[in-house]
């Protein structure tokens, strides 16, 4: 009994491995949520805490904001431009998140 070997073309194995692997595309560089989030807080004039790098924090509300600062209204009035890179976390101010509560639990 002869063994005849049987030796695949490499063109063919190739192109089978492209058609199996076929990777998902990465997902878009924006996705949006940040504008997002910074239109909603704007339109519901929300009272939010903003940390700084340095640990200094604000409490003030977003007036408007661009692709690299953002323009806020603190509580005593004033008026400051902020650069993003500058930020390191924005929250909302928990007394305003426990005055909504309780006021929507006095009108249920």
């Amino acid at each position: 009994m002869t063994r005849k070997l049987i030796k695949p073309n490499l063109r063919d194995i190739k192109q089978g491995a492209k058609k199996e692997f076929k990777h998902k595309p990465p997902p878009p560089y924006k996705t949006h949520a940040e504008n997002y989030y910074y239109v909603k807080q704007m339109n519901n004039h929300t009272p939010l805490v903003i940390v700084l790098i340095d640990g200094e924090t604000m409490n003030a509300r977003i007036e408007w904001y661009d692709e690299n600062c953002l323009k806020i209204k603190k509580q005593n009035g004033d008026n400051l431009i902020l650069f993003k890179s500058q930020i390191k976390y924005i929250f909302k101010d928990p007394a305003f998140v426990t005055d909504e509560k309780s006021s929507r639990d006095s009108d249920e």
